[in-house]
């Protein structure tokens, strides 16, 4: 079996919003959050944590794209559906967990209107240990026109976050570097 190979992304400083990610000879370029990369990840500060990330879920509006290519298995894959949510409330037992909506507490929505979440890539930022108010919601996604900042995850363009997951090897991480 081939080794994992890291997905790295890279920017010119801290607070740059925008990078390069590059997972062997692949390079794309990606928003990142609209306070750069931070190396200490709080709720709602806007940053995209520096550290590695294992991938953990990939998901996918099966009304809008294909079921996506993944170059390895071990990662779950499935569709979206409109009660879907992600809890973003500090203090709730399921913060930084995937929820059903309506939901009591806080949460994003998954079924998103503006086409971001169309396929969404899981990373296990802050799972385990999870650290109430360490950050939630971290992901890779697809990119708004322009690469125009995130609140805190990687994004790209839905082709280009097609032919990462297609290119995968198990094992594989994200990893934003320092």
């Amino acid at each position: 079996m081939p080794p994992p190979i890291d997905i790295v992304v890279r920017s010119l400083s801290c607070r740059s919003t925008r990078g390069q990610l590059t997972l062997g000879s692949l390079q794309f370029p990606c928003a990142l959050g609209r306070t750069g990369r931070l190396h200490r990840k709080a709720e709602g500060d806007g940053g995209s944590p520096v550290g590695a990330w294992q991938l953990r879920a990939v998901f996918y509006r099966a009304d809008q794209a294909r079921r996506p290519h993944i170059g390895t298995r071990g990662i779950t894959i499935r569709p979206i559906r409109p009660d879907d949510g992600w809890c973003d409330a500090r203090g709730d037992r399921n913060y930084n967990r995937a929820v059903k909506r309506p939901y009591p507490a806080s949460n994003e929505t998954l079924w998103r209107e503006d086409r971001l979440y169309d396929l969404i890539v899981v990373l296990d930022h802050n799972e385990r240990p999870r650290k109430q108010g360490g950050g939630s919601a971290i992901f890779m996604h697809v990119a708004r026109a322009g690469y125009t900042p995130t609140e805190g995850c990687v994004a790209l363009s839905v082709d280009h976050l097609r032919r990462v997951l297609a290119a995968l090897r198990r094992g594989s991480r994200l990893r934003i570097a320092a």
